[in-house]
């Protein structure tokens, strides 16, 4: 006689499926996550990637200024150069060449002008320091880029008569810097060479940087803090990476080349 019973209803049996595999399949369905959840674990994944790609081999940022033209561009109120900023090369026993492109943290009295952006609120400013682990807020410092013109130990200045900047008595090479200045200079204190007014001689001490912008007559480098503690340098724990390449606008995507200025 054929059997035309119906299973009872909550039995789970089906026909030709073996009770171990269905109770394989069942603990698969049970082990899988809400979309939700799994989109969240992806994202932190991605953060915590970021984060550790900016913390130890480089970061992004953007110019504000024209003090580095015709190098890099920026100024109010237009797209300004993006800079990718690689920490790599001052690896290990590596240091800051002269001709570096570097950004630096400000010391104190280059941060006359600087504002926070962080909120008064002390919960949500916690919250944009932890974001601009990963470049979603940016980092709380006067970060600057400039040039590394001398290095420890070594004496800059520029004096009437002199050719260019000197490095230790020396001319450097100064192809890549704006011309014509952007500003007319006082002849009666100081010269084009000059990129402004004389100055120095000042010998950079152990461990610091003497930099200057690529746009002289328009850049309030190392020559406007030469009564600080650091006689207008810059210590190499403030160095945050050398600039390596600007990626945005298209229209100025290339390489930022360090130059042999002293020959």
């Amino acid at each position: 006689m054929t059997n035309n019973a119906v299973p009872a209803s909550g039995d789970s049996h089906v026909p030709g499926v073996p009770d171990e595999t269905r109770s394989k399949n069942e603990k698969k369905q049970k082990k899988q996550l809400p979309w939700l959840v799994e989109t969240l674990l992806i994202v932190v994944a991605v953060l915590a990637v970021v984060g550790l790609v900016q913390n130890t081999i480089g970061r992004q940022y953007v110019i504000p200024s024209a003090s580095m033209e015709p190098t890099l561009h920026g100024c109010q109120g237009c797209t300004g150069d993006r800079i990718f900023v690689e920490k790599v090369s001052y690896y290990g026993d590596k240091h800051p060449e002269p001709g570096d492109v570097v950004v630096f943290k400000g010391t104190d009295s280059w941060n006359g002008a600087y504002t926070s952006p962080r909120s008064d609120n002390p919960t949500i400013h916690k919250i944009q320091d932890a974001l601009s682990y990963v470049s979603l807020t940016p980092p709380d410092e006067n970060t600057l880029v400039k040039r590394v013109i001398a290095t420890g130990g070594q004496t800059v200045s520029c004096q009437a008569g002199d050719p260019a900047v000197m490095v230790d008595g020396k001319p450097i090479d100064q192809s890549y810097i704006q011309n014509p200045p952007t500003y007319p200079v006082d002849e009666s204190n100081g010269s084009e060479e000059c990129g402004g007014p004389y100055f120095g001689p000042i010998t950079v001490p152990e461990g610091n940087y003497w930099v200057m912008g690529d746009n002289r007559t328009n850049s309030l480098d190392s020559r406007y803090h030469m009564q600080d503690e650091y006689q207008g340098t810059i210590p190499e724990e403030n160095i945050r990476g050398k600039v390596s390449f600007i990626f945005f606008p298209f229209t100025r995507i290339g390489g930022v080349d360090a130059i042999d200025i002293q020959g």
